[in-house]
């Protein structure tokens, strides 16, 4: 193996690992907390990227929710005290997985009811169709017979 096949490859496994965001002035001292801290940052969504969390954006903001997260657990707080703080300062929307309560409920049942009403509407399709009395084609008329038999006589 070649030298540039080796560096080829290397570029290639960096190019797909996970790059994340999290800079090293971020990160806690204490371990344990600062895999707290990585697995709140990996369910918090980043308000100005699409889907993506705060522990995957490079986003001013998203910096400032990750510094936030780490400072609510290093004064104390249990992880569901940061996310419910999180919450109650950004709203729902922060959620990357929504919770089941009860302004939730219709988003969660929403992919069920649609792929229901999906067989349904599609059952009641093909049972019409199978139920349904073909059509039959009217037959030529005389004049039509004898047209046509005229013009395939010549």
């Amino acid at each position: 193996m070649s030298w540039r096949q080796t560096l080829l490859g290397l570029v290639v496994a960096l190019m797909v690992t996970p790059v994340w965001a999290v800079q090293p002035d971020e990160v806690l001292d204490d371990p344990v907390l600062e895999e707290r801290a990585r697995d709140l940052s990996k369910g918090l969504r980043c308000l100005v990227c699409r889907n993506e969390s705060i522990d995957e954006s490079n986003a001013d903001l998203a910096r400032d929710l990750r510094i936030l997260v780490r400072e609510r657990l290093v004064e104390g707080d249990s992880d569901e005290e940061v996310i419910d703080f999180v919450v109650e300062r950004y709203g729902e929307y922060v959620l990357l997985k929504p919770r089941f309560d009860g302004s939730t409920w219709l988003l969660w049942a929403a992919g069920p009811i649609m792929l229901l009403l999906a067989a349904g509407i599609g059952f009641a399709y093909i049972r019409g169709r199978s139920e349904a009395k073909p059509v039959q084609e009217a037959g030529l008329s005389a004049e039509e017979k004898a047209r046509l038999d005229k013009i395939l006589k010549e």
